[in-house]
This record gives C-alpha cells, sequence and structure tokens, in this order.
C-alpha cells in the first residue's frame, strides 16, 4: 500500500474555491472512483477556532464556512493507494490532467510525503 501525505499552500483567499471546484467538477467523486484508491481525502487545520492543531476531515466536503472562521491558506490531501501501480494509472488519468490545468488558478505551492507500506 501507497500513502501520499499532499501538502498544499493555497493562493490567498482560494482554499474553498478550490475545494468547491473539487466537488462540483465531479473530479473528487472520479478519483475515489478509480480502481486501487483506498481513500482519497481533504483535510484543514483547525487551529484558528481552537487551541492546538485538529483536524476536520472533508470527507463529504459540505458547508466549509461553518467549521473555520479564517483561512490559514494550508490544505492537505491524504491519499492510499493499493499499490505504486494504481497510483501512477491515476496519474494518467484526464481528470488530473484537468486538475492539474486549475491547480494553478488556486495553489502556490505543494509537497508531497510518500510512504511505502505493507
Amino acid at each position: 500500500m501507497m500513502l501520499f501525505q499532499v501538502t498544499y499552500t493555497m493562493l490567498p483567499g482560494q482554499r474553498d474555491a478550490f475545494l468547491q471546484m473539487m466537488r462540483e467538477s465531479g473530479i473528487l467523486d472520479q478519483i475515489r472512483r478509480e480502481e486501487g484508491c483506498l481513500d482519497y481525502r481533504y483535510y484543514l487545520p483547525e487551529e484558528d477556532r481552537h487551541a492546538g492543531c485538529h483536524l476536520v476531515s472533508l470527507h463529504g466536503l459540505s458547508e466549509l464556512s461553518a467549521i473555520r472562521e479564517e483561512e490559514d491558506g494550508t490544505l492537505l490531501l491524504v491519499e492510499r493507494w493499493t499499490g505504486p501501480e494504481a497510483q501512477k494509472a491515476h496519474m494518467a488519468t484526464s481528470h488530473m490532467a484537468r486538475l492539474g490545468q486549475v491547480k494553478a488558478q488556486y495553489v502556490a505551492e505543494t509537497s508531497v510525503v510518500t510512504w511505502a507500506l505493507d
């Protein structure tokens, strides 16, 4: 199994718009239906409302404004795939090509940490 931790630094004020685009475009559903996709979830830091660092799962990506008071520009994506072949096939899909094009409107920087798990 492969685990990916993708941290996005969003362009100012673009996090909610990006998440809305992911939900409304159908890209998120397409990814989650891919063969070999075990999990694909976005998380927001909840530091603005509570002390410490807490994460809120956006599996359903419903009303975002109610779960945080001020956007800090960070978005975490956690992906789990059955193996490297499934993730490689994922990256070659047409919806990932489309996502790559639209990310330029929302994302300033991306960092990825990868783990191979038995």
